[in-house]
């Protein structure tokens, strides 16, 4: 637009110096026309807003061009690019209204220069002057849209991050939650067990020391040496939380076989734990599943050692084509099986048969207790496992 004013400015000039050389108004025609291009220039210093300098700016603009109009009717047809100046800057109604003015000088130019009545010098400004109009009405309306669909989108934007970051923070939360609760199951089935047992035997040589110190002696060495395995799973938690008896190699079933020997030795004739292992797997079990299944069996067996009264308890692991099966029985005390409670995973604390369960759970798996006063108690925890590429095979057939 800016480039058609001084295009049609230019044009206007030189029709009329060509026109009209020599004449006495010519002087004031080009210091007119130069002060016209001066103070079109000078609008976009002055901003885009309705403030009172852009309007007296206008306002001194369009007088200008008035008498450039009165003095050289050619000029008329920048009136134009004047138009959507006009829009911009007012409002609806005052951009209407010198719409409507410029339009009646641009038709009273033209019958000047014409030599006789033309109807279309009268019809074609109008006409000229209403499609401008609505072309800008079009576009400013287009822009507000424009505007206000961005504005939406940023709104959108902005809610979409939002939502993003509280999504984060809660599965970062979620995850801390988990991490404890996951951890608070170690401990409690790891060192917790071992410092229980380990204040046991020290109580036990303790008041056995002057009566019967070979006994005190023996329950410092065992004392000692769970104090060790202690350790070496405090080392493991450092560096991967891995049970420190699957570390040292040989699977699940040799960390059961250790496990079950190291009980009945800290018992001292007490309690013997016996393990068995039917069929093989497949293919090698999860990590994650061998560590839940013993620690599950570490819990279970100090549950017994600590409360069943059992002079005897079993481990059986079972393997089986689309799960594994651990079984731990005892001679003990036994006790009224209930349902298990229905807990929230906050709520897990991580002790005992609730740790035991939680373990389970997380692993898509169940959890069976049978026991009755008098009759011991067997627990069975049973993990499904996905399917290997023979099977698969096997299936359809």
């Amino acid at each position: 637009m800016h480039a058609a004013f001084f295009l049609l400015l230019g044009a206007s000039l030189t029709r009329f110096l060509m026109r009209h050389p020599g004449e006495a108004r010519t002087p004031w025609i080009i210091a007119l026309s130069i002060t016209l291009a001066v103070l079109y220039l000078l609008g976009p210093v002055l901003g885009s807003r309705p403030t009172p300098r852009r309007l007296v700016w206008l306002g001194v603009l369009v007088l200008v061009w008035m008498v450039l109009v009165v003095l050289a009717p050619s000029f008329a047809w920048c009136a134009v690019p004047l138009f959507y100046t006009g829009l911009r800057i007012l409002p609806p109604r005052a951009a209407l209204a010198l719409v409507a003015l410029l339009t009646a000088f641009v038709v009273a130019a033209q019958l000047r220069l014409a030599e006789g009545f033309d109807p279309n010098l009268v019809l074609a400004p109008p006409a000229v002057a209403a499609v401008a109009t609505a072309v800008f009405v079009h576009m400013r309306r287009q822009a507000v849209r424009q505007r206000e669909l961005a504005g939406r989108q940023r709104e959108l934007i902005d809610d979409l991050l939002r939502t993003r970051r509280e999504l984060a923070a809660t599965e970062r939360r979620e995850g801390t939650l988990a991490e404890r609760q996951r951890l608070s199951m170690e401990i409690h089935d790891t060192l917790a067990q071992g410092l229980s047992s380990q204040q046991m035997l020290l109580q036990a040589a303790d008041r056995t020391w002057s009566a019967d110190p070979d006994a005190a002696r023996r329950h410092v060495r065992t004392a000692t040496g769970i104090a060790e395995r202690n350790l070496a799973e405090a080392r493991r938690f450092v560096h991967d939380l891995a049970p420190a008896d699957l570390a040292e190699g040989g699977g699940l079933e040799a960390a059961l076989e250790a496990l079950a020997a190291r009980e009945s030795a800290q018992a001292e004739g007490a309690l013997t734990v016996h393990c068995h292992v039917e069929g093989t797997p497949g293919a090698p079990l999860p990590d994650r599943v061998q560590s839940a299944l013993l620690r599950i069996a570490q819990g279970a067996l100090a549950n017994v050692r600590e409360h069943s009264g059992a002079t005897a308890a079993g481990l059986t692991l079972t393997h089986l084509d689309d799960r594994v099966v651990l079984d731990i029985g005892d001679n003990g005390r036994g006790f009224t099986a209930e349902p298990a409670p229905v807990r929230s995973p906050d709520t897990v604390r991580g002790h005992g048969l609730p740790a035991i369960r939680a373990r389970v759970h997380q692993l898509g798996g169940t959890l069976t207790i049978e026991s009755a006063p008098g009759e011991g108690t067997v627990l069975s925890a049973a993990i499904p496992l996905a399917p290997t590429p023979l099977t698969a095979q096997e299936d359809p057939a």
